[in-house]
Order: C-alpha cells, then structure tokens, then sequence
C-alpha cells in the first residue's frame, strides 16, 4: 500500500521517535515534520540533524495541522498526551503510540477519542540504553518486529496504513491482542531488566565493595546488566502499568532462581547439568530468528 502524510508530528523526538521520523523521511512517506517536547536543548539538537523541520514545547499548538501523530512519550503519559490533543486535530488524523504496554493505553485512549480520529497501539521491538534526538538512526527498525494491537474498534484503513508505516520503516509487523502482547512483554523484555537491575544492585550487598567488583567486570556482567543503563523513571512506569505480566514472570524467575539454588546447596552434579543444558537448549533457539 502507498503511503503519504503532508504532516507528521512527533511527540517525544527521542530515540524511538526521532529514528521513525528520520526513517519516514528517507522513504519519502511525509512532507513536513514537526517535533514536540519540553526539552529546548534535544528539540535544537533534533532540528540540526535534520530530523525535524520545526519545533514546538507546546503539546497543542505544536500538534495542530497533523495528519499523523506518532506519541513517543513515558508509557504513563500517553494517554493524557493524547487526550489534550484529540480535541485540536482534524477529522481522519491518525495517532500511533510506541508505548512497551498495550492494554491500559488502550483502555485509556479508546473510549476517550472524537470520532473520526484513528488511534493504532504498537510497540517496536527495537531501542538501546541510549536516549534522545543525538542517539535516533534510520535503521533502527530495520530487520525488528513492531507488534500492532488493533482492537475490534480500530478503524481498518488506519490500520492498514500503520501497517504500511512499519513496513517502510523496515520491519516486521506482527498483530496481537493487547494482553498477550503484555504478558510476553513481561516475561521477555521487563523481566530482563529486572534481572540485570537486580543482579547490579547484588554488588553493593557483598562483602567486597561493590565499585571494586565492578572494575572487574567484563563481558559477561556488561553484556547481561546493560539494560541497567536506560532511563530509570521510564522503567519505573513500565513495571507499574504492566504489574500483573511483570509480576507473574518475577514469580516464574523466582521458581528458577530457588531450584538452581537447591542444586547447589545440595551439590546435584546431575541436576545442576540438566538445569544448564536445558537453559543452553532454549537460548540456542534465538539463532533461529
């Protein structure tokens, strides 16, 4: 499906954000992009890189005129965001959020949006520790997925063009159901960081101290605790509006966690084999995809 939007706005022109907007321009998918956010000194850095063609740090009068909305914001924000501008925008104006959870948005925003407004929830699976407009690239998405979660509610052609919006961008568009995509959502993404918040926070209960622990790391702990690194209150919002999935999989790690434990306790060379090779089995499947 051919695509074109006159005015893309981009509220919150931060990694996800910016790199969208930059891999929309380079397709030739929209005209004139507008950037919005409170920070003076990303907005300028968006601009001088070419990413944005204007900017405003007022949410509606920046917002006025769009054909597209791409509301790149805290998860916890999203749905008062969009709530302030809904009632500004145009009639056939779509709205697509790239929050990492679905259904509370989705409850928030629906029953809220003027008719004639199209809102897409979707979630690329792509993103680094860094942030803001200095860390956005064209080729994020490339060769990632984008889960959509359409809702009986959710207006067919607009979802055919998010579709598209994805596509260009370079990935693979999965649809799901907005809980499901919660519940995996915790189990591989929110749980990983907890994990490797966790396990960086285990230093400082140690009887060495923990800045001398940490001068050795090296590749394992970098690699495992990177996570670590990203904004804390976004991650903070995450695990509170995706409670019920974050907690579930904190459960199940729990579990794992003890058995590994009585394994070494007890000193089962047999069991603690088998609980190694069946982790080493299951994490050589991600060559697959």
């Amino acid at each position: 499906m051919a695509i074109h939007f006159q005015h893309l706005v981009v509220i919150g022109v931060g990694l996800i954000g910016g790199s969208l907007a930059m891999a929309l321009r380079d397709r030739g998918i929209v005209e004139r992009i507008v950037g919005v956010g409170r920070g003076l000194k990303n907005l300028e850095r968006a601009k001088e890189r070419g990413i944005i063609d204007s900017f405003s740090r007022d949410l509606k009068e920046g917002s006025q005129g769009a054909d597209l909305v791409v509301v790149a914001t805290p998860v916890c924000t999203i749905p008062a965001v969009i709530k302030q501008i809904a009632p500004i925008l145009r009639a056939g104006t779509i709205i697509i959020d790239v929050g990492s959870v679905k259904q509370i948005i989705l409850e928030q925003v629906e029953p809220s949006l003027p008719a004639g407004l199209h809102f897409v929830g979707g979630h690329p699976l792509a993103g680094a520790e860094k942030s803001g407009a200095e860390a956005a690239s064209a080729q994020l998405f490339q060769g990632g997925k984008c889960v959509l979660t359409p809702s009986p509610n959710t207006d067919p052609q607009a979802l055919e063009k998010v579709t598209s919006i994805w596509r260009e961008s370079g990935m693979e568009v999965i649809l799901m159901d907005a809980q499901r995509h919660d519940r995996i959502m915790g189990a591989i993404s929110h749980l990983s960081h907890i994990v490797a918040t966790c396990l960086v926070q285990t230093m400082k209960g140690l009887p060495d101290p923990a800045e001398e622990l940490l001068s050795y790391a090296s590749g394992g702990f970098n690699d495992t605790t990177r996570v670590a690194s990203s904004r804390p209150e976004i991650w903070r919002d995450i695990y509170l509006w995706n409670r019920e999935a974050v907690l579930e999989a904190i459960s199940q790690f729990e579990l794992s966690l003890r058995r590994l434990k009585g394994f070494i306790e007890e000193e089962d060379e047999a069991g603690l084999l088998k609980e190694l090779e069946g982790a080493k089995k299951l994490r050589n499947q991600l060559k697959r995809f």
